[in-house]
């Protein structure tokens, strides 16, 4: 099927590719705020008081390294999709082969891979997400008079 895809032009392959992209995107989102958020709310659950011991510490440290390990292990898989896909695992102008000239046969070095296009998107995104957070969502840690 993936070689299907690969020899296949149209709509369908970019569409795949963009489908991969997202999902590369929302797995990478996640490693900055569901699976963070996600451990402090189990490792408030497992806490008996407000003063824990080292047992909740332990359970979010342990539980947000097993879950970005396996994050990062499901980005590489989404890579290696899209690079089925696609042919390739940069970003930039892909045109047919008819469409190339002779001398078009070098590769394009300096373009950005997709993992590090998903990683730059997915840091930024989180840092516009705490931003608008911090200043129009968190309230003021003033007291009030």
């Amino acid at each position: 099927m993936a070689q299907k895809l690969q020899t296949r032009g149209g709509p369908g392959r970019g569409l795949a590719a963009a489908a991969v992209f997202l999902a590369m995107l929302l797995a990478a989102f996640s490693l900055w705020t569901a699976i963070p958020l996600s451990w402090v709310y189990i490792g408030s659950k497992v806490s008996a008081t407000q003063f824990p011991s080292g047992g909740p510490y332990a359970v979010v440290a342990v539980g947000i390294a097993v879950s970005v390990l396996a994050d990062a292990w499901l980005i590489g898989r989404l890579n290696s999709l899209y690079i089925r896909i696609t042919g390739t695992n940069r970003l930039g102008p892909m045109r047919p082969n008819w469409l190339r000239s002779m001398r078009d046969t070098a590769r394009v070095e300096g373009s950005v891979t997709v993992v590090e296009a998903v990683l730059m998107s997915s840091a930024m995104l989180a840092a516009i997400a705490l931003t608008l957070w911090f200043f129009f969502l968190a309230g003021s840690p003033l007291p009030n008079q």
